[in-house]
């Protein structure tokens, strides 16, 4: 890959996904000691869709090292094609597991992207330390920037705060504005807009130009809002392992519903502004389905095409609640 950062993306789109961020281990503390684990959130996510049966490339930075050498072949083995720029070494991220599966990390890593060359795709998505770390997140912005003109572009903060400092807000918030489509949790709004409802910042997000605006709340299901409307969604009964790569999860079986629904590409991007509330409840309910797979297993674990159908067609008429919709714009 050319060292060149920030280039705008050379020819036409690819077919499928370009997925741009970090990839790097999870260390975990297990019973017999130290566990490794792989990882990063939009690696997890380009995992996710490769799972899916979709066409993905994974834009990332790895070293040239053993623990390098295992994540591409993890990731390649799950139909994921990796694109690298070269690192002293791979990045790595101290987990700890809470009572509930939730987890924390502390991290040691490079974020460098060298993106020149690197072909969009029609949709491309990205964030976490990937819009937030230098000297990597300059050349992310901008790649979103010019991939706008040929991509539906997705971004989940997926906020880290030992990483994402107040130094970083300014720009995080201009990646999102390049959005068509955002991914949050409540502690992601928590630390963008303290005291901001969901409402009101989805139509301030909408307001700048996304087209869709979802927001996750773990055991209090999703929301999502659009021009066209809103929808709450209940989460999906699991037993709960860990939380690890759920959101992730969420975030692929989202993009994968997208292009199901026939909302990727530019030419997805007027029909994305226009979505109804019954396809927003078919999104919320498809994602929140995946991350509950994912959610029922240890790591980033997410589901196959297979399993995600078989866990839908399970799901006709026993769902807890059917998701509630509300028509008309989003108010404050």
């Amino acid at each position: 890959m050319n060292s060149r950062r920030g280039a705008p993306p050379l020819g036409t789109p690819s077919d499928g996904f370009l997925v741009i961020g970090e990839a790097l281990v999870d260390i975990f503390d297990g019973a017999a000691g130290p566990e490794e684990a792989f990882g990063g959130g939009p690696t997890n996510t380009a995992l996710a869709l490769g799972r899916l049966d979709r066409r993905v490339r994974l834009a990332t930075a790895l070293g040239d090292d053993e623990r390098g050498n295992a994540l591409r072949d993890w990731l390649t083995a799950s139909g994921v094609e990796v694109e690298t720029t070269p690192i002293a070494r791979t990045a790595t991220a101290r987990a700890t597991l809470a009572a509930d599966g939730s987890a924390t990390y502390d991290f040691d890593l490079a974020w460098e992207a060298a993106l020149d060359g690197v072909r969009p795709a029609a949709v491309v998505h990205t964030g976490s330390i990937a819009a937030a770390l230098e000297p990597g997140a300059t050349a992310v912005e901008g790649y979103l920037r010019a991939a706008r003109a040929t991509s539906i572009v997705s971004v989940d903060p997926n906020i880290r705060a030992s990483v994402s400092g107040e130094s970083s807000r300014a720009r995080i918030e201009r990646i999102l504005a390049l959005a068509d489509v955002i991914k949050l949790s409540e502690e992601d709004l928590a630390w963008l807009a303290p005291g901001m409802s969901p409402r009101l910042a989805a139509s301030r997000w909408l307001s700048e130009g996304a087209g869709l605006v979802v927001f996750t709340r773990g055991a209090r299901g999703s929301l999502a809002f659009a021009s066209g409307g809103s929808v709450a969604c209940d989460a999906v009964r699991a037993d709960v392992v860990d939380t690890v790569a759920a959101g992730d999860t969420f975030s692929a079986a989202l993009l994968d519903g997208l292009v199901a629904e026939g909302l990727s590409g530019v030419g997805g991007r007027d029909a994305l502004r226009a979505v109804d509330v019954d396809t927003l409840s078919r999104l919320l309910e498809r994602a929140s389905r995946a991350a509950a797979i994912t959610v029922g297993r240890r790591g980033a674990d997410p589901p196959t095409r297979r399993e995600l159908t078989e866990a839908m067609q399970r799901s006709c008429g026993s769902a807890p609640r059917a998701p509630s919709a509300s028509r008309g714009a989003p108010g404050p």
